[in-house]
């Protein structure tokens, strides 16, 4: 089992991204002080906002003194992203707490918001962009809420832009980023949509909140498939995880991993959960839904590193050979 350091986290969730710069960000964005969860929207009126320029502590920038919540938004031009290419937005370091939306849909966090505050500041800002959100014809929009404690605030570092992903995997669908997540005592599903909180995966879930739990855990995430996507072979990738697991589809089994050893012998959590998908489990239109209940042993727990997505089983069999499953 891993010890949950940040470079280890940080290597684990990265690993797969390449340096390619597609489109700076580098420059002024939009720029308020205050918290409304309506600025996340993607057609707001934002054009009385102050503009300041990222990277850049907002304490050098008229802002002095200033801790808080703020919000920054900026555009990107959806026509200069290539459609079968897979995409993360960098945002370099924020200072301390953050939230990122595309089109105002959450798709990655760090740290934790107050009243439970954890900052982040020393963790470089990298998020898969899900695909299904990227207008390729027009103007997208990227809004990061922030929350500073002390000292500088807001996006202070890096080289910020959207960048192209490098997998090892072709992925019909990538989900990695924010998954639902409860802790179940028993390993009962919750019952009601109100004790769900939102994780990132892969990660471990001691880097997230959850420090020192042992035990059962839900994740939960839905996906939609096109016509052609439905009518091939599929596989659901879902990394390693920490330590057993049990995966359903739409409320089937689809399939699990569990050798009932006991921490120190266990070695379930170093292997890769790769699942066939039977077409009987799957919704042809409308959401579909992947439920994992894990359970962790001991030390570290959850869904702790990738690729994590659905593929083909035609692409799936070409990478086997190049990739130690």
């Amino acid at each position: 089992m891993r010890k949950p350091f940040l470079i280890i986290y940080l290597m684990v969730m990265f690993s797969q991204l390449s340096n390619g710069q597609l489109i700076d960000l580098n420059g002024y964005w939009k720029f308020a002080i205050g918290d409304q969860r309506n600025w996340s929207n993607r057609n707001f009126d934002d054009s009385k906002w102050d503009e300041i320029r990222v990277p850049r502590p907002w304490e050098d920038q008229g802002y002095h003194g200033f801790d808080g919540f703020a919000w920054y938004r900026t555009k990107f031009d959806g026509t200069k992203l290539d459609k079968d290419q897979s995409f993360y937005l960098n945002l370099g370091y924020i200072d301390d707490v953050d939230e990122v939306y595309i089109n105002g849909e959450l798709i990655g966090f760090s740290g934790a918001m107050p009243p439970q505050f954890k900052t982040a500041f020393n963790s470089e800002r990298k998020y898969v962009i899900p695909k299904y959100l990227i207008d390729y014809n027009g103007s997208n929009t990227i809004a990061v809420r922030v929350y500073d404690v002390t000292q500088a605030g807001g996006i202070i570092d890096g080289d910020v832009g959207i960048y192209s992903v490098s997998s090892v995997t072709p992925m019909y669908l990538d989900l990695r980023g924010v998954w639902d997540f409860a802790i179940s005592r028993n390993g009962s599903k919750p019952s009601s949509d109100t004790e769900w909180d939102r994780i990132l995966v892969p990660s471990h879930w001691e880097a997230q909140g959850y420090r020192r739990y042992d035990g059962y855990a839900w994740y939960r995430k839905t996906f939609t498939l096109t016509k052609e996507m439905y009518e091939d072979e599929l596989v659901l990738i879902l990394g390693k995880i920490d330590d057993f697991d049990e995966v359903y589809i739409n409320g089937k089994l689809a399939g699990q991993t569990r050798d009932n050893r006991r921490v120190g012998s266990s070695t379930s959590y170093s292997k890769y959960r790769i699942y066939y998908i039977p077409k009987v489990l799957l919704k042809p239109t409308g959401q579909n839904l992947i439920e994992v209940l894990v359970e962790d042993i001991g030390i570290d727990g959850g869904i702790y590193s990738g690729p994590i997505g659905i593929t083909t089983k035609k692409s799936f069999d070409k990478m086997s050979n190049q990739f130690d499953w």
